[in-house]
């Protein structure tokens, strides 16, 4: 299973302007990795790029039903102080998933690194949105870089946006 998954790790912020190419870019990206044999797609429910990516993986599944998202939560309070709309969103996402692994159920100092460890040392491949060195996607992306997985920055794709 390892070997056909893919993790996402990806700012919370992202740029209003960049959004819809973002989004296409993650369908375009996913769906190269589906037609090269991945099959499960992990995310961690973070807002940002994690929901986007989730997203994707959901609109994709409607023409490929094989595939499968996992969701990796940090803890079962997760979204608790989120606002309404986002709320609604990720409660959507959590109710089409294929798989829910909660790392804690409530919030600890360590649960979002633990959640981003999980990911990766389960995965083979970890799509990323980077474009800090510092952070917890920074953190993510070197774990998984560190860990010999395959990387693919979709920012890199947007390197010519300020």
């Amino acid at each position: 299973m390892k070997a056909k998954t893919v993790c996402f790790s990806g700012h919370r912020m992202i740029p209003e302007n960049q959004r819809s190419e973002i989004y296409n870019q993650l369908l375009i990206t996913v769906s190269i990795l589906i037609q090269k044999g991945y099959r499960y797609f992990g995310a961690g429910g973070a807002l940002g790029f994690d929901t986007m990516a989730a997203q994707a993986v959901l609109t994709l599944k409607q023409s490929f039903p094989h595939i499968r998202l996992i969701l990796v939560l940090p803890c079962r309070t997760q979204a608790d102080y989120w606002c309404t709309h986002d709320k609604e969103i990720y409660e959507s996402i959590k109710a089409s998933a294929d798989k829910i692994v909660y790392i804690s159920k409530n919030y600890t100092p360590d649960c979002m690194q633990k959640r981003n460890q999980h990911l990766v040392n389960h995965s083979n491949l970890c799509l990323c949105y980077l474009k800090k060195a510092e952070g917890g996607t920074a953190y993510t992306v070197k774990y998984a870089k560190d860990r010999e997985l395959k990387i693919i920055n979709i920012a890199d794709h947007f390197a010519h946006y300020p």
